[in-house]
């Protein structure tokens, strides 16, 4: 815990720098773009059209009581958030190691800055979201005001596992190749394109239950889709993820910090 309040008395001290990485990782990939911005309202537009072709029309898949098209979309927008950001976090301490190794920077603001922005991009993906939820007739509830409390926990579990995987990175390359493979693997244990519902094993069932990602997904359904206020559960595995998540690869990158220079 005393860690952690280090960390973000430091991370307040650096907010300058902290702002300039965001902005630099905004303009490089935007960079000598036509539509610029729009592909991130485009980009998830375009993949659940093409998915919900695939699994609505030739698997079949269904989502009673709700449209498939906006329950689809947003698991896509939450499991998209962390599939980005922690692979930019993975990479973030190899691709600074000129300026890691030359002057002195808190390196854990590298991952942070991933998060946040791929959270602007995220943040950004919430318009067509919100446009699919009005032309499907989904509309809008007052518990939408609940969501910053998933999205926040989202972030968390997805920085905590950004620490783990920068580090890791810094001393087995082969972490690159790997995290692919489980990405594809998580993405099709993740209930993101089915409903649990159609897993006829109850075992089955509470082993995605199990899933972290799961949680903050199941929390904006439950809200979005279904306009309903998440049980005390949902509040709870939303918040266990997120820190328990963080505390580990915070404090794994702890550890290693100062051996990343001896490596890169």
């Amino acid at each position: 815990m005393s860690y952690l309040l280090r960390l973000l008395d430091s991370l307040r001290r650096s907010r300058f720098l902290l702002k300039q990485l965001v902005a630099r990782d905004f303009k490089v990939k935007y960079k000598r773009s036509v539509l610029g911005v729009a592909w991130s309202l485009l980009y998830p537009l375009l993949t659940t059209a093409v998915l919900a072709l695939v699994f609505s029309n030739v698997f079949r898949f269904s989502t009673p009581g709700v449209s498939y098209v906006a329950y689809l979309l947003t698991g896509l927008v939450c499991f998209n958030y962390f599939s980005e950001a922690s692979n930019l976090c993975m990479s973030s301490i190899a691709a600074n190691y000129s300026l890691i190794g030359k002057v002195y920077v808190p390196k854990y603001i590298f991952p942070i800055s991933k998060c946040l922005f791929v959270g602007v991009n995220f943040l950004l993906t919430l318009i067509p979201l919100y446009l699919v939820l009005l032309i499907t007739g989904t509309g809008l509830c007052w518990q939408h005001l609940l969501l910053p409390y998933a999205f926040a926990c989202l972030f968390l579990f997805t920085l905590g596992v950004g620490f783990f995987l920068a580090a890791a990175a810094v001393f087995f390359r082969d972490v690159y190749y790997i995290y692919g493979i489980v990405l594809t693997l998580w993405l099709y244990l993740t209930p993101v394109m089915y409903d649990p519902a159609v897993i006829g094993q109850p075992l089955l069932q509470n082993l995605i239950a199990l899933n972290p990602l799961y949680a903050p997904i199941r929390f904006v359904r439950t809200v979005m889709l279904y306009h309903e206020t998440p049980g005390i559960g949902q509040f709870a595995a939303c918040a266990v993820h997120g820190a328990l998540a963080l505390a580990v690869g915070s404090l794994l990158f702890k550890r290693t910090q100062d051996k990343f220079v001896c490596y890169l």
